[in-house]
């Protein structure tokens, strides 16, 4: 069927120009296609779920939202979520390049409860969570987060995540992490073997399918949570977590996102998840966004998608992602040195074992370069690998992430990229395509 897809006369090059709609739809089965080489790379129990029913499908708590807006329910990482809504004459229908505008210009609601959350707890968590992790957990003020990897013991990535030391009055002091659905399985089986390891007085609570979480993004986000939980969050920064009041259940909101945009992420009760979902898709300024959407935003901003632009065999420092490690993490006699450490820090002290990066690209001509074309000089020598392409919604331009060996990663070069074997001229960009728009007081 993909090869069926990619022979077709949809691919043309004035396609993306001329037909929105249709668009729309080879953007839903591209996500779709996507996602089943991600599951592929994962574990046995990921593998299993990319071949589930509809029936056999985890649902979030509000599915059934999502259904009656027009969801087209796919399988994600186990998981039935909307890859777009489609339900006729609905103010939520819109298609991936509207929704992708949209969240640019306004706010878009994205449901992302299949993520998995994790409380950690006990006198040595942060220590555990240094150990699994990069994050200097310890030198993150209270109520602050930040991005990290997984590392495994020979640096490659197991997953990236999000790392927040959290104050709250039920659990005090404590680490709350959120992992990707699709590495879940993998990364809570990882955390068990070093806990028998570690040996100190960690708790791990897993917090998965008893909570909402939802995304909203976009520059009047703010406006929104501002008015639902009736607090003043000018002085929030992104990356910055607090516990907010809204539709009377207390939840966890964090000013962070996946799109480039301002935003938040909200952790929300069971008992409250339909209601705040509910207030939040009602407000003026906001639209529903899905999968679709979201992979676009992330491309856009230059962020990585696992299993696509990182995996196992891939370095921080190749990524692109030094920054998440922490300074105060790169000494490697360190008594509590993170898992792979010898490699990763040997790769920040000499540059010289890094022989590929992580660089963005901008095609002048042709159709988008998808996840494995081949990237090559204009003689033809093979340097470099596309990992995640599309035509930007924004830029109206074809743009892709890929890995390419030194020297030719440095901005500015010609290179040309292979689709369907035939080449396209495309130039080394830096990334992000689109600007982000991070808040800062």
């Amino acid at each position: 069927l993909l090869q069926l897809f990619q022979s077709s006369a949809l691919f043309c090059g004035d396609f993306f120009v001329r037909e929105v709609a249709s668009f729309s739809d080879f953007f839903a089965f591209d996500t779709m296609a996507s996602l089943a080489r991600v599951v592929s790379r994962g574990s046995t129990a990921g593998r299993a779920r990319a071949f589930a029913s509809a029936a056999e499908l985890k649902k979030t708590l509000v599915h059934a939202e999502h259904v009656a807006d027009g969801g087209k329910m796919v399988d994600f990482a186990g998981y039935s979520m909307p890859v777009q809504y489609t339900k006729a004459g609905a103010p939520h229908t819109l298609s991936i390049i509207e929704s992708t505008k949209w969240t640019r210009e306004n706010a878009s609601l994205f449901d992302v409860s299949h993520m998995c959350s994790i409380r950690w707890t006990g006198k040595d968590a942060f220590d555990f969570v240094e150990r699994v992790t990069t994050a200097d957990v310890k030198g993150l003020d209270a109520m602050r987060g930040t991005l990290s990897v997984i590392p495994n013991e020979k640096g490659g990535i197991i997953d990236d995540t999000m790392v927040t030391k959290c104050v709250s009055k039920e659990h005090g002091e404590h680490v709350y992490q959120v992992v990707n659905a699709g590495c879940a399985d993998k990364d809570l089986k990882h955390f068990e073997e070093q806990l028998g390891k570690f040996g100190g007085d960690v708790k791990m609570e897993v917090c998965w399918d008893n909570r909402g979480l939802y995304a909203i993004q976009g520059p009047k986000a703010v406006d929104v949570v501002q008015r639902l939980a009736k607090q003043d969050l000018s002085k929030v920064a992104f990356g910055e977590s607090l516990f907010l009041t809204i539709e009377g259940a207390e939840c966890l909101v964090s000013r962070c996102g996946y799109t480039g945009e301002d935003g938040f992420e909200i952790f929300v009760p069971e008992d409250a998840a339909v209601k705040v979902w509910n207030a939040l898709k009602s407000e003026n300024e906001v639209r529903l966004a899905a999968l679709g959407a979201r992979d676009a935003l992330r491309l856009e901003a230059g962020l990585c998608l696992y299993g696509h632009d990182i995996d196992e065999d891939t370095t921080p420092i190749e990524a692109g992602l030094t920054w998440v490690v922490g300074k105060s993490r790169r000494d490697i006699s360190a008594k509590n040195p993170f898992i792979g450490a010898e490699h990763i820090l040997a790769q920040i002290t000499d540059k010289t074992l890094v022989k590929k990066m992580r660089a963005g690209l901008m095609a002048t001509s042709g159709p988008p370069a998808r996840e494995g074309a081949e990237i090559q000089t204009p003689e033809g020598e093979s340097v470099g690998i596309v990992t995640s392409g599309t035509m930007s919604p924004i830029l109206r331009k074809n743009i892709a992430i890929g890995y390419i060996n030194k020297p030719y990663n440095k901005r500015d070069t010609n290179l040309q990229v292979v689709v369907r074997k035939k080449s396209f001229p495309a130039t080394v960009v830096r990334m992000p395509f689109v600007p982000t728009q991070y808040y800062k007081p």
